[in-house]
């Protein structure tokens, strides 16, 4: 038995050995790579804006513990807001291509962007578009530039907005899968689509009056970038009228219907580059790269802590697309303790999710108040538990297509009682106290458990408002007037008290200097997340010891199928009473 202890304790320490040599050469393969990765700009170059690989706000900061390696990101949205700024003052940088840009990113963030080109182009450097084909959020962006391009057998999609939800009461009814629904607030239709077969007048008006305002914001910047006027925009989206390259020229929302060859020959002479040249590109993600890992002024002691809180609420440490407390906390902490630190501003990215992980954060949130201001910046969401989060920061700015409000609770719980009935499985219990069993998946709901479960869902509602009430400096009749899961733009929100201000995070950051009495700063990036061996490996695959199984999934099943895969996933993982936002909402 000794030998055989012996034999074993050796191969797994060849193992460990291994592993750890292996994963040895990639983080030392990470480090000298990233010298390599850092370009160096030549004069008359112009930076190629391709966006399709940038989701987030914040590429994240993570701590290697066991191997005591840190890797920061440079690939988040405000990576290349700050590569703009840099490139506007650049002198090797002479303007800005967006050659077929496929972009991801949200309403609000892509109202952030196109604000920073406009600013971008009072240097007097240009920016130039071209696509084969313009789908209607890349137009949105593209409509800034100085000319826009488009393939003669191309198509530009603008047609209005659009939302489309599923009702599955009658699938229920069919399969004998029945989601219980305990809820709090008219407007809470997450759970709708499990409860009736059609849409409700409350959640159509909603819908309606959010989609309307988030088009009003896009036309009317549109409308000054293109001197075209609202009416005429609204006009061409009603008849299809600039479907075609030769429609979208003579209703004047592209300037040129040429090939890709006469774009890169009109940048040339732009550039009075010879036409059998090449002339210089740098991509945004490795522009971005450069200034963010050279453009830092450590001279300046006073520091505005930025707190990336992005993804669904779900608890614990949390991760680059996922809120925890435990990293929001821990740097909300860190923040206030540094003496250099003198503001914080909460960048919040969120559709909301675990109500107790809403309130330890709002916690931390009040906790820090006491000691340096607390700016929020909302994003794309800013939602349920999204504005739980925000609610009592010192100020809030939101873009006006902000998705936010959505103050409302529920619960959802699967039932297959029926289904057990119709497949022959009988569920029995044994139990020692009438409530000891709890919720039990195979059995009619209790109404004990049912009674119970609102009851608390009333205390967290109610807890709710008075959070938003104090915060706000509202009533709380006042706020459940515009709550019961209700949501609202940027723009209507503004109107209801919900927020301070319309703007983005510049003006955030702006304003937090502004209160905390300080005119010459940086900014430093949080959370820090926390990440061990075994995480490390949870994203390896089998197949391919470089690749995500995400990324995999991805190129297997395609974007659309794998964004499916994940609500599902999301949905089982959800634990507790959730404050989330009542739909996703995809604006086509």
């Amino acid at each position: 038995m000794k030998f055989l202890g012996n034999v074993l304790a050796t191969v797994i320490g060849i193992f460990v050995f291994c592993m750890v040599f292996f994963f040895g050469l990639i983080f030392l393969g990470a480090i000298m790579g990233s010298d390599k990765d850092t370009v160096k700009v030549k004069d008359n170059t112009v930076i190629e804006l391709d966006l399709s690989k940038v989701t987030l706000d914040y590429g994240g900061k993570v701590n290697f513990k066991e191997f005591n390696y840190f890797e920061t990101k440079h690939d988040g949205l405000i990576d290349i807001i700050n590569a703009i700024d840099a490139a506007k003052t650049d002198d090797q940088i002479k303007g800005i291509s967006i050659l077929n840009n496929q972009s991801q990113l949200g309403m609000a963030q892509s109202k952030a962007l196109r604000d920073k080109l406009e600013d971008f182009k009072k240097s007097g450097k240009f920016i130039v578009a071209y696509s084969n084909v313009i789908s209607q959020r890349d137009y949105y962006l593209n409509s800034v530039a100085d000319s826009v391009y488009l393939n003669p057998i191309g198509e530009l999609d603008f047609k209005g907005l659009s939302s489309e939800v599923l009702y599955m009461k009658e699938l229920q009814e069919k399969t004998g899968i029945k989601m219980e629904i305990i809820r709090h607030g008219k407007y809470k239709s997450a759970v709708e689509p499990f409860l009736a077969q059609e849409m409700s007048p409350a959640n159509r008006e909603q819908i309606t009056v959010l989609l309307n305002s988030v088009w009003s914001t896009i036309v009317t910047d549109i409308s000054k970038s293109r001197n075209i006027s609202v009416d005429s925009l609204n006009s061409i989206a009603n008849s299809l009228g600039a479907r075609t390259p030769e429609l979208a020229l003579a209703k004047h929302l592209v300037d040129k219907v040429a090939y890709e060859d006469e774009y890169h020959n009109a940048i040339k002479k732009k550039l009075k580059v010879k036409a059998d040249e090449d002339y210089k590109t740098v991509d945004i993600l490795k522009y971005a790269k450069k200034v963010a890992t050279s453009a830092t002024d450590f001279s300046k002691k006073d520091i505005i802590a930025i707190v990336y809180a992005q993804g669904e609420i779900q608890g614990g440490e949390g991760d680059v697309n996922i809120i925890g407390e435990g990293a929001v906390k821990r740097s909300l902490k860190e923040a206030r303790e540094d003496d250099n630190v003198k503001a914080i501003v909460l960048r919040v990215d969120s559709p909301g999710g675990s109500a107790l992980t809403s309130e330890l954060i709002w916690r931390e949130i009040e906790i820090t108040k006491k000691t340096k201001p607390v700016v929020v910046s909302m994003g794309n969401v800013a939602a349920s538990g999204g504005y739980y989060i925000s609610c009592n920061a010192d100020r809030i700015f939101a873009e006006p297509s902000t998705i936010t409000g959505s103050i409302g609770v529920f619960g959802m719980l699967p039932n297959m009682s029926e289904l057990g009935k119709n497949i022959g499985i009988n569920a029995e219990q044994v139990k020692t106290h009438k409530n000891a069993s709890g919720y039990s998946l195979f059995e009619p709901i209790d109404d004990n458990f049912k009674a119970f479960t609102l009851e608390s869902i009333e205390n967290i509602y109610a807890t709710f408002l008075t959070r938003v009430a104090t915060g706000r400096k509202m009533t709380t009749e006042q706020v459940d007037a515009i709550a019961q899961g209700r949501v609202w733009t940027g723009n209507d929100a503004l109107k209801n008290g919900l927020i301070d201000e319309l703007g983005g995070l510049d003006d955030a950051l702006k304003y937090a200097a502004k209160i905390a009495k300080i005119k010459d700063y940086r900014t430093e990036n949080y959370p820090e997340y926390n990440k061990s061996l075994e995480d490390l490996l949870g994203n390896l695959t089998g197949i391919s010891m470089f690749q995500s199984k995400e990324a995999l999934l991805k190129e297997q099943i395609g974007e659309e199928s794998f964004q499916l895969l994940e609500q599902i996933k999301r949905a089982n993982q959800l634990k507790g009473i959730q404050a989330i936002m009542p739909f996703e909402l995809k604006i086509k």
